[in-house]
């Protein structure tokens, strides 16, 4: 939809440091509409041009023996809080080692859920020239319609998000903010910038509807979603993420005492954002009645600690409600769609960028082999080998 978004992307191939010819052979092949038990994908110049059962000619090219691992389109996490704390001293002292924890967890592309301006540009600014290692960041800036007084200050700041080179802005919501939100909305159109929002009840969401948000970054909870409800997502061409990872306990990880606590380390059950005596049920309940209603359904964590913990905990609750079929198609081209490259990224497949995430075992008998990465393929280059 936004075509600046698909030159950036070719930006980040070349960025990801010489993209490459590579031939990935012996492989489980797996994504929404593949499963090719043993077989070959052959990439020029950091794009896939083929994908065949068996071998294929390498002619010259370098050579990756999967050893019989599964490949899956690289992973996109498309609400990601990146930078935290003050932004210079995350630079200096962070900054690489935190974006390889992103590669090693298998990611390949971030949205930034709406970090600090201007640090999300400088992050991308350096990672597409190839001056830090780290997967390709889609840029968001904050509209909130809570911190405006006049329709004015909304589009001032739009106009200044804009300015600056974002590519999403991101606003919360409450049913009270709806006119100021479609004030926000009509800026960005006119600058031709989508607005995700930040609306975490039935009623917020309803209103972010209301005032044409294109998108939803989270499953709201405080009530159980109606059909209804959910097909007015769908019919407005919303997509929507999950970021379902903070309604379920986690075990040891904040409390070593093994007392279930939410992941942020608030108590178990009373805790979760909102009242609802159901609250923590919702969200997954919600999800599925979303997707049953045809809502297309991506991945997003909402998190801003170690990527592979924020994967674990958003595919312990996404387990609950979808078949490991579902969650290749809802963390591949589902959050592709939301992130506007459906041309570009989320499926293993000719023309598409040669962004790879290999992993030992199988994710269809068991989800959680998602989280034993052992290579990780950027651009056609090799960026992580743990084998």
């Amino acid at each position: 939809m936004k075509q600046a978004w698909l030159g950036l992307a070719l930006i980040g191939v070349a960025g990801a440091g010489a993209a490459q010819d590579l031939v990935i052979t012996n492989a489980r092949i797996l994504d929404v509409s593949t499963n090719i038990a043993r077989g070959s994908i052959v990439i020029e110049d950091g794009r896939i041009v083929s994908v065949v059962a068996g071998a294929a000619a390498a002619a010259g090219k370098p050579t990756l023996d999967a050893g019989g691992r599964t490949v899956l389109p690289g992973y996109i996490d498309a609400h990601r809080h990146i930078i935290n704390g003050d932004t210079d001293r995350w630079f200096r002292e962070e900054s690489v080692q935190r974006m390889q924890e992103f590669l090693d967890a298998g990611f390949t592309t971030l949205m930034s859920g709406g970090g600090p301006m201007p640090g999300i540009m400088e992050l991308k600014r350096r990672i597409d020239s190839g001056e830090l290692k780290g997967p390709r960041v889609i840029t968001s800036g904050r509209a909130d319609p809570a911190n405006f007084k006049t329709p004015e200050e909304a589009r001032a700041q739009v106009r200044a998000l804009a300015a600056a080179g974002v590519e999403i802005i991101k606003a919360a919501v409450t049913p009270a903010e709806k006119d100021m939100l479609a004030v926000v909305v009509d800026e960005a159109r006119k600058h031709d910038l989508d607005v995700m929002v930040h609306a975490v009840t039935a009623p917020a969401m309803i209103a972010a509807i209301e005032a044409g948000a294109a998108k939803l970054v989270h499953t709201p909870h405080d009530s159980f979603l109606t059909n209804e409800q959910a097909k007015m997502v769908a019919d407005a061409g919303i997509e929507n993420l999950s970021t379902v990872g903070f309604a379920a306990p986690v075990f040891g990880v904040f409390n070593d005492d093994n007392v279930p606590t939410f992941r942020d380390g608030s108590p178990w059950p009373s805790g979760i954002l909102g009242t609802g005596s159901n609250a923590a049920g919702e969200k997954p309940v919600n999800a599925r009645t979303l997707w049953d209603n045809g809502v297309v359904y991506g991945f997003g964590t909402d998190t801003n600690y170690l990527p592979i913990d924020g994967l674990y905990h958003e595919l312990k609750v996404l387990n609950l409600m979808f078949s490991p079929q579902d969650i290749v198609k809802l963390m591949g081209p589902n959050t592709a769609a939301f992130i506007e490259r459906t041309g570009e990224l989320g499926t293993i497949a000719p023309g598409k960028i040669a962004d790879l995430t290999i992993v030992d075992g199988d994710p269809l008998k068991l989800i959680f082999n998602l989280l034993n990465v052992a290579v990780v393929v950027q651009g056609g280059k090799i960026a992580v080998d743990h084998r």
